[in-house]
């Protein structure tokens, strides 16, 4: 009784190691199809929650890439009163910190949805690809390039 209960609890953590096994390539080659591209940060604007419980601050960045303009956004979750600069729920979750472009010129890799940025850690953030927002008022090629997809 004892030996089959063993081998059927083998059985299970074979097949679960088979099962990653054969799942972490695809989940992980994803991104090697998407090469990294360099890109010029045109522009970028905030809508930033100020005095907020749980809210959430919007990030636009507009990138010239490959003859393309690329806008895309991140909403982070927020938690602060008093100083909208401040978010307290980055020091439970790095993840929730709005991404900053290191210089001009940043790499990206990008497909039709996405916008995939480096952080100073070198994890990644996923930016989501919006052209329906027109909130880069002082760049034309930017608002041009939202006027263009939303028609």
């Amino acid at each position: 009784m004892m030996n089959s209960y063993s081998r059927i609890r083998s059985a299970i953590r074979t097949s679960v190691f088979l099962a990653c096994s054969l799942a972490a390539p695809v989940s992980f080659g994803a991104a090697a199809d998407r090469p990294q591209v360099p890109a010029q940060l045109v522009d970028h604007a905030e809508f930033l929650c100020a005095n907020c419980f749980f809210g959430a601050s919007d990030y636009y960045f507009c990138f010239a890439a490959d003859d393309k303009i690329l806008i895309g956004y991140q909403r982070t979750p927020v938690l602060n009163w008093r100083d909208k600069s401040k978010n307290y729920l980055t020091r439970v979750h790095r993840g929730w910190t709005a991404w900053t472009a290191p210089g001009q010129t940043v790499p990206i890799r990008y497909d039709d949805k996405h916008i995939w940025v480096s952080r100073s850690d070198g994890k990644e953030v996923r930016l989501t690809q919006s052209y329906s927002q027109d909130v880069f008022t002082s760049n034309d090629r930017c608002r041009g390039a939202v006027r263009t997809k939303a028609h």
